[in-house]
């Protein structure tokens, strides 16, 4: 990327920063249509700019805790003394957004949790609004591990509503112990996989699940509460079957939730599908910690937190903690795979397992059937997003290939011997375009850390493929004879792209494997031997159609925008 494209890109988001301060979204996309060129760059950049600024404006409405725990002096912190119908006897806990009293309702003489909005300017539209959701969200819950509410209502304009008074702690404040014994761990989150399931059927997601927001009794029984980040979705009846969860309570999703504990689709912000799956891989987030005692992912700041989420696989339980059970970390780890249909279809599902470990009974998370292990070794990986970047230079890559191994194939049959010239066109052909395929690569954005891997593949294929020029006269070997053995190099290639960016490449290994051995047939009757044109043949075949479903996939995307 040249300093002046730097430069530019610079100026222009200190425009699109200063547009934003003044709230206005219509400057910034005229800023990218004043630049189509650098609009994914631009749309890209931003996007991170605003992960930041979500995590700013929120992570301080993740502390609100409904509860009393038993270990902190629950002394009265100036409360007012009485919200119509309900006594505030003294404050249990205070956020960005709300604070929670411990209250006693006069006309049933019994005592609640009483959630209020703060008062004056520090509760904004949005803090209203999400107050209000989660009321609504979870009045509408009736399961015997989600924190019931009892009313809803508002007292001199400020909305409030009660609940359920849990006598104990949270989960979080148990962690800091450290990690759980595995059993405990099953026995205390397989009922809030059950209370999730139960939400889902009724169409409520909670997009914030994290052990702050589990609550333990003093029987150590766990509830789930706070579904301020709730998506509540509108149906006519009250229940809906699992045939119809998933489809419905799918959205686009905005960066919401906490880092930690957040699916990768909610990392993604708007270009995430969220979904049932999402509450799964929280709920798998939050067995990770009970076995560990962290989340799957830390780092020093939240926007770091989100981008090893989106990017990196966490590292197995018994790594952390060798006392975690194999079957309990396998459950755990199906349930944080980045894919989404590769995690349990249901929380019930997941509830089911726990339970099977529980009773010493098989886990479906061990699952050997053949079927699933052909899908498995043959889907993406979260990392194939990047070929996006490369369809049509791979597309171009194709073409440059296959015109290289023709004009082998014909300076061999027209008797040239000399192993000079073979070599000389190959290795200026291979690093001249190397060079402009990287070159073209950098001006269309930021490289990845997957890309340079890859990279760095494709150069050793490319280098041990010259040497074999070098090889041939130490065997004294006519020129060409371990031509054989490009395919095999090339097929290595793409099974490490199989391993890192998609398991289909195993397809286009395996085929460049079968060339090698018709390679060398080929070459027991040399009048027919056309077997370097039919490596550029099958391995521009191989760059050549990925290539273009990729193109066509970044087009779509781009016309998305």
């Amino acid at each position: 990327m040249s300093p002046s494209h730097d430069e530019l890109l610079v100026s222009l988001l200190d425009r699109v920063l200063e547009s934003s301060r003044g709230g206005s979204s219509e400057a910034f996309e005229a800023i990218v249509r004043e630049h189509p060129d650098l609009a994914i760059e631009l749309r890209e950049l931003w996007a991170t700019m605003q992960i930041a600024d979500d995590f700013a404006s929120i992570s301080e409405l993740f502390d609100d805790e409904p509860f009393v725990d038993s270990r902190i002096s629950t002394a009265p912190a100036n409360p007012p003394e009485d919200c119509g119908d309900y006594e505030l006897l003294g404050e249990l806990g205070r956020g960005g957004m709300g604070v929670v009293y411990r209250a006693r309702q006069k006309s049933l003489d019994r005592i609640v949790a009483l959630k209020m909005i703060l008062r004056g300017d520090h509760a904004s539209s949005a803090d209203i609004a999400r107050f209000r959701a989660e009321a609504e969200s979870a009045a509408q819950l009736h399961h015997p591990n989600i924190v019931n509410v009892y009313e809803v209502g508002e007292f001199e304009g400020r909305p409030y509503f009660s609940m359920k008074l849990i006598e104990g702690t949270t989960l979080a404040k148990r962690l800091t112990d450290g990690p759980l014994p595995s059993r405990m761990a099953a026995e205390m989150l397989a009922p809030i996989c059950r209370a999730i399931a139960d939400a889902h059927r009724r169409g409520v997601l909670h997009r914030d699940l994290k052990p702050s927001n589990i609550l333990i009794d003093s029987e150590g029984r766990t509830y789930v509460t706070d579904f301020g980040l709730a998506k509540r979705l509108s149906t006519g009846s009250n229940d809906l079957d699992d045939s119809t969860i998933a489809s419905n309570l799918t959205i686009t999703g905005a960066i919401l939730g906490t880092p930690g504990y957040m699916a990768p689709e909610q990392a993604a912000g708007g270009r995430g599908e969220v979904s049932t799956s999402t509450d799964i891989y929280s709920l798998g987030a939050i067995l990770y910690a009970m076995l560990t005692g962290r989340p799957p992912f830390q780092a020093a700041s939240a926007v770091d937190t989100v981008l090893m989420v989106r990017e990196q696989d966490p590292l197995p339980p018994r790594m952390l903690n060798p006392q975690a059970d194999p079957d309990l970390e396998m459950i755990c780890l199906k349930c944080l795979q980045k894919p989404a249909d590769l995690r349990y279809a249901t929380a019930d599902d997941l509830a089911d397992d726990l339970e099977a470990f529980l009773k010493s009974e098989p886990i479906s998370a061990r699952s050997t059937q053949l079927s699933q292990i052909i899908s498995l070794a043959f889907r993406e990986t979260h990392h194939a997003a990047i070929l996006e970047n490369w369809g049509l230079l791979w597309m171009w890559h194709s073409m440059v290939v296959m015109v290289m191994c023709i004009i082998t194939n014909v300076m061999h049959y027209n008797g040239i011997e000399s192993r000079w010239p073979y070599a000389t066109m190959w290795s200026f052909g291979s690093c001249g375009w190397a060079f402009i395929f990287w070159e073209l690569r950098r001006r269309s954005g930021p490289i990845t850390f997957v890309e340079r891997q890859i990279a760095h593949v494709w150069a050793g294929s490319v280098g041990s493929s010259m040497f074999l020029y070098g090889l041939e006269p130490i065997l004294k070997l006519p020129v060409l004879s371990l031509s054989p053995i490009l395919p095999l190099i090339a097929g290595n290639v793409f099974f490490a792209k199989a391993g890192i960016l998609s398991g289909k490449f195993y397809v286009q290994g395996v085929a460049l494997y079968l060339t090698s051995v018709i390679m060398a047939f080929l070459q027991l009757y040399p009048r027919y031997d056309f077997g370097v044109s039919l490596l550029g043949v099958v391995l521009g075949g191989c760059f050549f159609l990925p290539g273009l479903k990729y193109h066509r996939q970044r087009a779509r995307n781009l016309r998305k925008i």
